[in-house]
């Protein structure tokens, strides 16, 4: 049992949790909870720690020894330990150090592709949003600037519960030399902006398409916006301007889905 905070592997996962260098330097971060645990693929796995008094499954005892077999460092820690390692207030008595998924642009286009790309978004909360609703939506992959608030840092893994692990995404080093390389694919790109002349319902997102959404503050840049092939509008009664970045990610994303449905 781990009980020294001077333990490598315990200054290992307290460094992943604070730092996004020493995240990307290790091509690695951290996950806390059973269910971001055990739902992470085996091949990402590689170290699990659990606090000496989490009570496991029959299950999750099996799914343990599977790891271990595999070569899964596997450790208990004390309570004081787990509080030590844990970007939480309330531990949940197990996490594990993941390596992260790498994608290719072509694992983001699907049959027919439906993305979501983000300029420069910063808040965690939305960030994580966007990763769950995309999934529920039936959207093919993610893109984003990578300028983007870090997808592997404590608050944005949390909030993407899981959705993480099942939606493909990929971290562009230009945006826009991005978005013309899928245009000459065929993908037609609609930007939601307060300018755009016509409802986001009366497009049609049955074909290749992709939603630019800018940053919460500031929204698309000029640049940005002049790349969509249209600009769009969430209609919106009394006197509000906006809506949350991840809200209005979420309107136009089921949108395309109601129309795919159908």
């Amino acid at each position: 049992m781990i009980e020294s905070i001077s333990n490598a592997g315990v200054k290992l996962v307290v460094g992943l949790n604070a730092k996004s260098k020493l995240r990307k330097k290790e091509n690695a971060f951290v996950v806390e909870g059973p269910r971001m645990v055990f739902e992470t693929p085996k091949n990402l796995l590689k170290r699990v720690y659990i606090s000496e008094n989490f009570p496991l499954s029959m299950e999750e005892e099996s799914q343990l020894k599977e790891y271990k077999d595999q070569g899964v460092l596997v450790e208990t820690v004390t309570e004081k330990i787990m509080k030590t390692m844990s970007d939480t207030v309330t531990p949940q008595g197990i996490l594990a150090v993941v390596e992260k998924p790498v994608y290719k642009l072509k694992d983001v286009m699907g049959e027919v592709p439906l993305l979501l790309v983000l300029e420069t978004i910063q808040d965690p909360g939305n960030l994580g949003t966007m990763f769950r609703t995309a999934e529920g939506a039936g959207v093919t992959g993610i893109i984003m600037t990578k300028d983007t608030v870090d997808v592997f840092s404590p608050k944005v893994v949390r909030s993407t519960m899981g959705s993480l692990y099942r939606m493909p995404f990929v971290i562009t080093e230009s945006l826009q030399s991005t978005i013309l390389l899928l245009k000459e694919e065929g993908l037609s790109f609609y930007a939601a902006h307060l300018e755009g002349k016509r409802t986001y319902d009366s497009f049609d997102y049955k074909k290749p398409s992709g939603f630019l959404i800018g940053n919460e503050g500031n929204g698309l840049t000029d640049e940005m916006t002049e790349l969509a092939d249209e600009k769009l509008i969430i209609p919106m009664e009394g006197k509000l301007e906006s809506l949350n970045a991840a809200m209005a990610s979420g309107i136009l994303m089921y949108e395309a889905a109601r129309q795919r449905r159908s």
